[in-house]
């Protein structure tokens, strides 16, 4: 028999948050299992929230934007190898929270901070907006370089806590996703190779076709 999902509401993310962090004493495990939510559920709900320090400050209900200004805060990137017979190549994304889509991305040969930049700026000029942005990555060494503190300047950066991978969970699920899905049925040769069947996963069906549970089972497009 299969298990019915559990769909919870807004309110009840708010106060697993704030129990979480109200209750210093209990380990991640430990909250996650009072409140009855697997633990990569709670930080799942915790990663948009997290300061620079990795922090998470206690919130109410009437400190969030509504539905239509948070589709305009929040992004989230980070870089991921794809092997080929030349060698590894490199896919640096940028994701749109609100509907999981991929805004902007660049396929390199290279994980030099100007790879980051050019996705950056893609990402950028895709949103064309006025409104306040947080961009959230790890600390690797390209998005603490002085480079990418430029590009961003007019962002809120956002860091993972050290040693803490949660707070990324959903662009590196993205990634493990067009690998699993995609890109590891395939002999990859070369970088050109491995371009078409990026553009091909991510703008043919990932953002236009491929359902998501967070968008209400709808295309990252549609929602």
């Amino acid at each position: 028999m299969s298990r019915q999902k559990t769909h919870h509401t807004k309110q009840f993310k708010l106060d697993a948050i704030n129990y979480r962090k109200e209750h210093p004493d209990l380990t991640h495990v430990e909250c996650a299992k009072n409140l009855c939510i697997g633990v990569s559920t709670l930080a799942h709900w915790e990663a948009p929230f997290r300061d620079n320090d990795g922090d998470i400050p206690v919130i109410n209900s009437g400190s969030y934007a509504s539905d239509e200004v948070k589709r305009e805060l929040r992004d989230t990137t980070d870089i991921t190898y794809i092997w080929t017979q030349d060698g590894f190549v490199y896919l640096n994304c940028v994701m749109d929270l609100y509907a999981r889509k991929i805004i902007a991305w660049t396929l390199a040969d290279t994980m030099e901070v100007s790879t980051v930049i050019e996705t950056i700026n893609k990402a950028k000029a895709c949103r064309n907006t006025d409104l306040p942005l947080i961009i959230h990555s790890d600390r690797g060494s390209q998005y603490v370089s002085n480079a990418w503190r430029e590009a961003t300047e007019k962002m809120q950066q956002s860091y993972s806590h050290s040693g803490y991978p949660y707070d990324n969970a959903c662009i590196e699920s993205f990634h493990s996703l067009i690998k699993r899905e995609w890109l590891n049925r395939f002999h990859i040769i070369n970088y050109k190779h491995a371009y078409r069947h990026v553009f091909e996963y991510i703008e043919t069906f990932y953002n236009t076709v491929r359902i998501h549970s967070h968008c209400d089972y709808m295309s990252p497009n549609d929602f």
